[in-house]
């Protein structure tokens, strides 16, 4: 007894599965996370080194070099980039996705403790930690009002910070604008030479004199009693009386060289919201988190704070990323109820009846809620890529019902008892219907061999969508013919005036369709040659269609990266970036401006007013905003798309490749010629390159012979020089139950001008105090602000956006002819999107060929025949041509989401195929006819579920083709590639599967003798009279 008879014999056990299968899926949907992208823990380790006052060069032949050979020892490592910096440098080690990061970390640490015996001595110890690409703030939060910096920063840092850091799921908090509290000791120098004092006198007063130490421990009468000691300065005004020196007996105090206040940290970065100056934070997740829970928690946590604050200060989210995440997914399950409706109003149109509609629908939420369960317990989210799959699942989940619905009417039509036919008529579509889901199934197995991030994604669409249809083959299968057995009617009388009016119309098309199928069957050889003809016509304009990563999306955010001429100060820039700021916030579409700076550089975020209330979309904005910001003098403006963001891409340029080569000066020269001629050919806009000259600096050079003539040191020189020039942290001190950074600095106003170096004084040998001008020499050169490399070999990084009318393909092909006229030994590589780009396209490939030949094997045991499948598969490229027509009739780019839409297509256009073929065989089986009159008769009568589950499928399909709704922009491709592969592959494939069947089963016929008794003629014609209820 098999599971359809025992699910009839015993149908409140089949409805029961149904409720259990319900029951389980509401409870997953009301616990399952949401997201806008899978969770993905990127394999990324970062080695961070800090060596004070190194040049790029040194850092990178010190530090970069010996840490890279030790690295590259790693198992598994994919690419080593790395970065030397004035003073810093920063290792990242990239793995394959696959790999398990905390092993990794460990791998990584092992290897870098190794290296550090071959580092200087005076480098901090590295720092080894785990780097996500996708660790950007999902909220930044914004504190303002009527109060000084001071208080601001404090309730920023010590209030908000803290209080948010308690949200569950919150991680790193990151502060702009904040200013660290420090006592600041500004050295005065005519002061000090008036006093004989040099900065060492004053950083060894102050840990001399200001310092609290533990003294160990007493023991008496049986007690323990810890002692302290408590030296340092209680107030400002005893750190002021601080004995830095005697001089003739007489103390000279702290104050007598300096002024000693209570203030800031130098100012390095400035946040401002539409102008006006605030502090920011930056809220990001912890890894595996919800994003859209934590935001809750966030906004939560945020109302809750404003009511301890007083009133006219306001704390207040100014972005939220996960707004477009809620929007983005609401529309998808929109979507998805819009799709359910539309699929019923199919089958209902189809079958004429309310009550054969329902049974068919009713493996709708059976198959879509039980999915959600058991994507829940796989620990998937709901978010784009398996809400995609739901979304189109609805117009598959119905197909094996309709099947096996017809084919039990068909039974049931013969006279048979509804439970007869329900047991056999299930029982002879089983076959098909089984085929039908496998085939599915199998195109997506490959995808679990598809690396990188994308095979993640993939992934997980492709998991939603096979479970959904396996459980619609179980339903189909068992609960399907119970609800026949108990409530299927073949009275014709019954069939409401639709149905009737149905039943004519298709009795008519069906006539039609057999008059053609004859003429087709008859000639096939010119059937499968108008078919070569259009796929190779398709193949002609393929090239018309754009090529990228991933499509822009409308989230109402740009980002606007502004660079001034490299060295300027803070100071100087603002007034630069308050030209732009003006100019973006006089824009209609622009709601809200919050600007970012630091030296020769900012950031503004532009928060714009909702897509329905301006007349520009944010890329069209884009475009504008660029030709306005390049009427700014001084300035080079560049303007991101967000939504370009996320697969592990941090800056989001769909043009970004590296320059690679040995020598660092032909290396220049070759990037800024690819650069430049890339520029001139139109193709990109905002062109960036992380090559940065020109960065002015002091170099101070000892002159030995004097130094040592007088007794003065390369350390004295350089320690004084770092003190009073770039300011050094010389203690702590309590305040308010918080111990903060004394921070000790020459006065701005003497240390302006590199001359003012040269009056810098150290003490000489004699005790007497020199100035630096007698014992060093000064030279103003221009240096490299950093050194990137990649793979252990000098890069320079270019990135840029495709400009209007070219694709990403078109572009990165361009780059690809520069790079072939570089000189020998120097080349451009792919990176980021466009890396992406073509992994993702190669990965496809792979899958699309191992999904073919397993769907084949599947096919094969199946039918039990080689040449079978064949016939099956003939439909997949002319889907493949439907599936180009459809792009370019809806102006959309090949892109990953429409690459998912290839691979479902060829998953589910099989099922017509499979119909007709194996309804084929079952007539030549029993009836004993040849090839042709088995086909003549299988046509008509497979037509109605034909056409029926192919248009139920399209209607899933129709809601993301309007584009209406926040994230649109990555469905509507997808859409567009199923609505124009079924279209093309159902119409042709109602002839071309015929044709090529007769065709290869004649041939079989002649090779091997396989010749069924019965006669080459032409069936009494055909009446279907449809399913009824």
């Amino acid at each position: 007894m098999n599971l359809t008879d025992v699910s009839i014999k015993n149908p409140v056990f089949a409805w029961m599965l149904m409720a259990c299968a319900i029951l389980f899926g509401i409870v997953a949907v009301t616990r399952i996370g949401i997201s806008q992208y899978p969770d993905v823990d990127y394999p990324n380790i970062s080695v961070s080194v800090s060596w004070s006052g190194a040049s790029p060069s040194a850092v990178e032949r010190e530090i970069i070099e010996p840490l890279e050979q030790s690295l590259s020892q790693v198992e598994g490592i994919q690419q080593l980039t790395s970065s030397a910096r004035q003073g810093s440098a920063r290792i990242t080690a990239s793995f394959d996705i696959s790999r398990n990061v905390d092993l990794a970390l460990q791998d990584v640490q092992a290897r870098v403790a190794q290296a550090q015996r071959q580092l200087p001595r005076d480098v901090t110890t590295p720092t080894v930690s785990k780097s996500n690409p996708d660790d950007t703030p999902i909220l930044t939060i914004g504190v303002s009002g009527p109060y000084s910096p001071q208080m601001l920063s404090d309730v920023a840092r010590y209030q908000v910070q803290e209080k948010l850091q308690t949200v569950p799921g919150v991680g790193q908090i990151t502060l702009n604008g904040h200013l660290n509290r420090n006592v600041r000791i500004w050295l005065d120098a005519s002061r000090l030479a008036e006093k004989k004092v040099v900065a060492s006198d004053v950083i060894g007063a102050v840990q001399r004199e200001h310092l609290e130490v533990p003294g160990g421990q007493l023991e008496a009468g049986g007690r323990q009693l810890s002692v302290r000691l408590l030296g340092e300065a209680l107030d400002l005004e005893s750190l002021r009386k601080l004995v830095v020196r005697r001089v003739n007996n007489t103390p000279v105090y702290l104050e007598d060289v300096s002024l000693v206040e209570d203030g800031f940290e130098d100012v390095t970065t400035v946040a401002r919201l539409d102008g006006v100056p605030l502090q920011a934070l930056g809220v990001l997740k912890q890894r595996g988190t919800n994003a859209v829970s934590v935001a809750t928690g966030v906004r939560e946590k945020v109302a809750e704070i404003q009511k301890s604050l007083p009133e006219d200060m306001k704390v207040e989210v100014l972005f939220d990323t996960t707004t477009f995440i809620e929007e983005s997914v609401h529309h998808i399950e929109l979507e998805i109820g819009l799709a359910l409706l539309l699929t019923a109003l199919v089958c209902w149109l189809f079958l004429g009846s309310l009550s054969s509609t329902l049974n068919v629908v009713l493996a709708i939420p059976m198959s879509l809620l039980g999915t959600v369960a058991v994507i829940y317990f796989l620990g998937f989210t709901l978010n784009t890529f398996t809400l995609l799959g739901l979304s189109l699942a609805v117009g598959l989940v119905v197909d094996d019902a309709v099947m096996v619905m017809e084919n039990i009417y068909r039974h049931a039509e013969m006279g048979k008892s509804r439970r007869r036919a329900a047991a056999e008529g299930t029982k002879e579509i089983t076959f098909a219907a089984l085929a039908a889901t496998l085939a599915v199934v199998a195109i997506f197995l490959p995808v679990v061999f598809m690396e990188g991030v994308i095979g993640r994604f993939f992934f997980q669409f492709g998991v939603t969508l096979s479970v959904a249809v396996m459980i619609s083959y179980f339903e189909a299968i068992t609960l399907a013919p119970a609800r026949c057995a108990q409530i299927l009617s073949t009275s014709r009388e019954g069939r409401s005036w639709l149905g009737r009016v149905v039943d004519k119309g298709f009795e008519a098309l069906e006539r039609g369709y057999a008059w053609m199928l004859g003429g087709a069957v008859h000639h096939p050889w010119k059937v499968l040659l108008a078919a070569m003809l259009l796929m190779v016509g398709t193949v002609l304009v393929v090239p018309r269609i754009g090529t990228e990563f991933v499509p822009s999306q409308d989230q109402s955010r740009l980002t606007v990266r502004i660079r001034t001429e490299t060295g300027t100060s803070v100071a100087a820039a603002t007034p630069l970036i308050n030209r732009a700021e003006e100019m973006l916030a006089k824009r209609p579409e622009v709601e809200r401006v919050l600007s970012t700076l630091s030296s020769s550089s900012g950031s503004i975020d532009l928060t714009l007013v909702p897509p329905d209330q301006r007349k520009m979309t944010a890329q069209e904005l884009m475009a504008d905003l660029r030709k306005e910001l390049s009427s700014i003098a001084g300035i080079r403006a560049s303007v991101q798309d967000p939504s370009q963001q996320g697969f592990g891409i941090q800056q989001g340029s769909p043009v970004s490749f590296t320059v690679r080569g040995g020598d660092w000066d032909k290396l220049v020269e070759a990037a800024l010629k690819i650069q430049d001629d890339l520029e001139k050919s139109g193709m990109v806009t905002d062109i960036r390159t992380d090559y940065q000259v020109g960065n002015p600096e002091v170099q101070v050079v000892p002159d030995r012979r004097r130094a040592n003539d007088v007794g003065v040191t390369v350390n004295d020189i350089a320690n004084t020089v770092s003190a009073l020039v770039g300011g050094n942290v010389v203690g702590k001190f309590a305040t308010e139950g918080r111990r903060i950074d004394i921070r000790m600095r020459l006065l701005a106003a003497q240390r302006s001008r590199p001359e003012d170096l040269g009056a810098i004084r150290v003490r000489a040998q004699n005790g007497e105090t020199i100035p630096l001008s007698l014992v060093t020499t000064q030279q103003e050169v221009s240096v490299l602000q950093a050194i990137s490399r990649v793979d252990r070999e000098r890069a320079i990084s270019i990135s840029a956006n495709v400009a209007p009318g070219y694709s990403q393909a078109q572009a990165m092909a361009k780059v690809e002819e520069l790079s072939r006229e570089l000189p020998l030994g120097y080349r451009a590589v792919p990176s980021g999107q466009a890396s992406q780009l073509a992994e993702t396209t190669s990965g496809l490939v792979f899958a699309l060929i191992i999904g073919i030949l397993v769907a084949y094997m599947v096919l094969a045991s199946q039918f039990n025949s080689f040449l079978d499948p064949v016939t099956v598969l003939t439909i997949l490229p002319l889907a493949l041509s439907g599936a180009a027509i459809g792009l370019l009739i809806g102006d959309k780019t090949l892109n990953i989401f429409s690459m998912i839409g290839v691979l479902l297509l060829m998953g589910i256009v099989k099922k017509n195929s499979i119909l007709l073929v194996e309804y084929a065989n079952q007539v030549r089986e029993h009836e004993g006819l040849r090839s042709l009159p088995a086909m003549l008769k299988a046509g008509p009568l497979r037509l109605r579920p034909i056409l029926m589950t192919t248009i139920a499928t399209m209607m899933a399909a129709v809601p993301p083709i309007l584009g209406i709704g926040s994230g649109t922009e990555t469905r509507s491709p997808m859409a567009a590639v199923v609505l124009g592969g079924l279209t093309v592959s159902t119409l042709l494939s109602l002839f071309v599967v015929p044709a090529f069947y007769v065709v290869t089963s004649r041939a079989k016929e002649r090779i091997w003798g396989d010749t069924p008794p019965g006669r080459e003629s032409l069936p009494p014609p055909i009446h279907d009279p449809g399913i009824n209820a």
